[in-house]
């Protein structure tokens, strides 16, 4: 932009424009850093303050952890920032105690590729992003109280991060009592007898190692080798949530592949029923509790064990919700991770050395042995994503494992299949095939020749033989069949019934029992990455892991020279991680004294997933110099603790993107509910309300070779666009760098103005819907300021005109009406409309030929949430000493809100013969006699009897002649 003023601004040189716009933003902003204007009093400790603010009504209110990318920001970015500075603004006006703050989440993969890229270390390159993102956000007027500011790399955050991490470490779910409970308790209890160990050794003939496997077994954090998401392209192992529906990163794109590898693992499914019962009580978008609800995948049906033929210490258990159909099981099938499958015969494995005699040529899949065809298969299996695994392929896959089951009801060897359309991280990862009752099994048995039975009387006429049929069949409403066996018989049963039957034979015979399955799995917590925070565990000789003591935190991450993960070809899926942390032998092979005499010991090399830190931050904006604990009680209390409406407790107001429904949100309640069972904090939920904002989208331009142009240089005429003199296409999507279609808040600052930024982002549109950028109308927001200026700065003189005469009854409710709405409008997130009536208000002031100081002061006191800069400046040379951001917010008086006067329609033989204005207040008799006697009705008339007047005051009146 020139810095050469224009005519209009020479002839006008106190007029709005982004220049007097700048200075008018630095001045505030500096203001309001120096008097700490938006700081929020603690009820004690070191952010103790006023104990008048103390006792207001108070709200917290949350912004999701941004990420300092070295991009910077778009105008996308703060979208979510700013509704919520306007929401946190209208609160501390409404005699709230609000605290708003941003910290920043910035241990993850970003900066360590960076660094790889460039040999930066990774904090060098976080730290300086964070410092030009703040200056950025600053720059918006965003009113965060900054003392409660940090990022999740600092080591006095981690601290907390890592003793969390032990925390539930050194816990336990106790089924019974429905809560975790130190590991200590647990440990007593063997110690004492009252629980059995699992092969019923007294606890103190256990070594070492086979306690801490007792534990394990327990624990809610523990590690275990277990089938894992390795991502070669990566280095690293991903959680389910990180691995896209294609089977793929979810950062990068790369593919992913099933590995078995021993890592850390949270025991998050012993919360399933709690993390699915109490979403009930939360503020959330119905979507979002439908997407957890779903992740979750709670289903009722029953555990039963196939005992393998020959084999009485191998059995296959299956989760089914049609136990009813038991008796139509003809064969099994078996994840290719199943460990009955993966394990050597030696081991438990059920592969055996040669084909069964009389095996059919098709199971076989060409392969000599059963070894062969199954090693085969699962190499192949291991190349697909889930999603590819589970769709509904023409082609059914699979092998003969070379053994068979007995069919626990019916007494019948089925014969065991592998194959790929059974997942190991769903259910137990093997099950009993019904095909005659399901669509999946009826196509397997096709492909593989296997026997069907009908065990659910069909409701049309298909008849009972399924080898006649053309796709299976199933109802829950129907008559069980053909399902009678030594000691239970289901026949004549309605599904029902059958499945209670069913389930209580399973009991009785101590085969099976009816059962609740979860689609969550525990969630993996290990990376191999370098930028995370360190486990705080080490190793003895014996492999044993021990918790370091609270005394050793934080353990802080050490420099390494090579913060590169090894990678692989991102197809090669017969790979291992090694970690950077591995390569730094000083560190990893420490001598420690824990408490029994100093011992060598290793630490752990992985380091925590991203989500780690954003799992309890909300937490730390609480206390967040308490080196003491995790969060003062009473501090947490004040903030977050359970309240009316709000049973579980929990951030009043936490406003980011859709995306996260059963990433960090999923986790962090987690995480919650485990510091609640050990009392550390009395909020099981870590937010109450959630609100989802839309997204800012940008439209895109082309070449011809699909690149993306830049956006800013394209030019349009007629509806075509061209770049350069080349025809291009057009896309609305996201905006980014990459897209080259990134517009910079830091531009539109420049331009117009902060205020101005705010106010059209906050105009586009409704808060929770996507809307389209564009930079053209932001001069609309720009001009709504400039008119608001006017108003009460003379342009030539730079002097106040307002007067201090009363306001006409006219502007007095055009006023109050605007109060009320948009004190309504921004206590539920409506910005859109609150500026609407802002700018209706504005423009009817703007027509007045003075503007009286009452509705001067209030309109600016309206503005002050959306426009915070202009509205201190304006409220200042009204002059007030006082800051508008802790000023009351106006109150509308109720007898300006009802209209003076309404239009009524008075219509004969319903045709409209006169309006009439009349109070709205007016009785049915009283608007009867002046409708009547209103001398276009009489002349309408012409003289006629009324047979009948229908009133409906005070808008219409319908005469009928007679």
């Amino acid at each position: 932009m020139s810095e050469i003023p224009t005519a209009a601004e020479v002839a006008a040189p106190h007029r709005y424009t982004a220049a007097l716009a700048a200075d008018i933003e630095a001045r505030w902003q500096d203001f309001w850093d120096a008097n700490g204007t938006y700081e929020a009093p603690n009820p004690s400790g070191d952010l103790a303050g006023d104990p008048e603010a103390v006792a207001r009504p108070k709200k917290f209110i949350m912004d999701m952890f941004p990420y300092p990318s070295g991009a910077g920001l778009h105008v996308g970015h703060p979208l979510g920032y700013i509704a919520t500075d306007v929401y946190a603004r209208f609160h501390r006006m409404t005699g709230h105690n609000v605290l708003h703050t941003l910290g920043f989440d910035a241990f993850g993969l970003p900066a360590e590729q960076y660094a790889v890229q460039t040999g930066t270390h990774p904090r060098v390159s976080t730290e300086a992003n964070i410092e030009n993102m703040k200056a950025q956000l600053r720059r918006l007027g965003l009113g965060h109280d900054k003392r409660r500011s940090f990022a999740t790399i600092d080591p006095d955050y981690y601290k907390w991060t890592q003793w969390i991490f032990l925390q539930i470490f050194n816990s336990w779910y106790d089924e019974e009592a429905r809560k975790a409970r130190p590991i200590a308790e647990l440990v007593a209890q063997f110690e004492s007898g009252e629980r059995a160990t699992p092969d019923g050794r007294p606890w103190g003939e256990l070594s070492a190692v086979e306690r801490a496997d007792v534990l394990g077994e327990y624990r809610l954090a523990y590690a275990s080798d277990a089938p894992v998401n390795w991502c070669p392209g990566l280095g690293t192992v991903l959680a389910n949530e990180e691995v896209t529906s294609e089977g793929r990163s979810e950062r990068g794109n790369f593919p992913v592949f099933k590995s078995k590898l021993r890592q850390w693992n949270m025991r998050i499914t012993a919360y399933a029923d709690r993390l699915l019962e109490d979403l009930d009580a939360l503020d959330w978008p119905e979507a979002i509790k439908l997407q957890q609800r779903n992740w979750i995948g709670r289903s009722e049906g029953a555990r039963v064990d196939f005992v393998i033929d020959g084999r009485p210490d191998a059995r296959a258990t299956v989760f089914t919700t049609r136990h009813d159909t038991l008796f139509g099981a003809t064969y099994m099938v078996l994840a290719p991770e199943h460990p009955l499958v993966t394990a050597d015969a030696a081991d438990g494995g059920i592969v055996p050395a040669a084909w069964p005699e009389g095996t059919h040529a098709d199971w076989t899949g060409g392969h000599t042995t059963p070894a062969e065809a199954v090693a085969a298969y699962r190499k192949e299996a291991a190349a697909k994503s889930d999603v590819e695994r589970q769709a509904d392929a023409k082609e059914k896959t699979g092998v003969f494992t070379g053994a068979y089951a007995v069919n626990p009801v019916s007494g019948e060897k089925i014969p065991v299949f592998v194959a790929d359309y059974v997942l190991m991280g769903y259910g137990t990862g093997a099950i009993m095939a019904v095909p005659a009752h399901d669509d999946r099994d009826f196509a397997f048995a096709r492909a593989f020749d296997l026997p069907m039975r009908c065990v659910v009387r069909p409701s049309d006429d298909r008849g009972t033989d399924p080898s006649t049929w053309a796709d299976s069949f199933d109802s829950y409403d129907a008559e069980i069949i053909n399902s009678s066996g030594p000691g239970v018989s289901l026949d004549g049963l309605r599904v029902p019934e059958a499945k209670t039957r069913m389930a209580q034979w399973l009991t009785e015979q101590g085969i099976g029992e009816a059962t609740v399955n979860f689609r969550l799995r525990d969630w993996l917590f290990s990376r191999q990455r370098y930028w995370g925070e360190p486990f705080p565990i080490v190793y003895d000789e014996d492999g044993v892991a021990h918790a370091l003591p609270e005394s050793m935190l934080p353990l802080e991450l050490p420099d390494v020279e090579d913060y590169a993960p090894r990678t692989f070809d991102p197809d090669d899926a017969d790979t291992q991680p090694e970690t950077p942390l591995s390569r730094n032998e000083e560190w990893v092979d420490v001598e420690l004294d824990l408490g029994d005499g100093p011992k060598r010991y290793r630490r752990e090399t992985n380091t925590m997933p991203n989500w780690a830190g954003s799992c309890w931050y909300e937490l730390r904006y609480l206390d967040p110099h308490n080196t003491e604990q995790l969060v003062a009680p009473d501090a947490e209390r004040y903030w977050m603790g359970p309240r009316e409406g709000m049973p579980h407790g929990g951030v009043d107001l936490y406003v980011g993107g859709a995306e996260h429904a059963v990433l960090h949100l999923l986790y962090a309640r987690f995480w919650s509910k485990v510091l609640f069972d050990l009392g550390h904090i009395s909020s099981a939920e870590p937010f109450h309300k959630l609100y989802n904002q839309g997204m800012i989208q940008a439209y895109v331009y082309r070449d011809s070779r699909g690149i993306a142009v830049p956006a800013a240089e394209t030019e349009e005429s007629g509806g075509t666009y061209t770049y350069r003199g080349e025809k291009v296409s057009r896309t609305l999507g996201k905006m980014g760098k990459s897209l080259k279609n990134a517009v910079t808040p830091d531009e539109i600052c420049a331009e117009y103005g902060a205020d101005t930024l705010r106010l059209y982002e906050m105009a586009m549109g409704p808060l929770d819907v996507s809307r389209p950028w564009d930079t053209r109308a932001v001069v609309g927001q720009y001009r709504l300021l400039q008119r608001l200026w006017r108003n009460v700065v003379d342009e030539n003189t730079g002097e106040t005109t307002v007067v201090d005469t009363e306001a006409d009854d006219a502007t007095l409710r055009v006023l109050h009406k605007a109060i009320d709405g948009i004190g309504q409008d921004l206590a539920n997130l409506r910005f859109n409309t609150a500026i609407a009536k802002v700018t209706e208000l504005n423009n009817h002031v703007t027509k007045l030929r003075e503007v009286p100081r009452s509705v001067a002061e209030t309109t600016v006191l309206l503005i002050a949430p959306l426009a915070p800069h202009i509205a201190e400046e304006l409220w200042r040379r009204l002059g007030h000493t006082d800051s508008v951001v802790h000023h009351a917010f106006p109150v509308a008086d109720p007898k300006y809100l009802v209209d003076e006067a309404v239009t009524c329609v008075v219509q004969i033989k319903g045709k409209v013969r006169a309006r009439l204005e009349v109070p709205p207040s007016i009785t049915d008799a009283e608007l009867e006699r002046t409708a009547l006697a209103d001398p276009a009705v009489v002349a309408a008339l012409g003289g006629a009897e009324v047979r009948k007047v229908i009133v409906r005051a005070p808008k219409l009146v319908n005469i009928v002649p007679a």
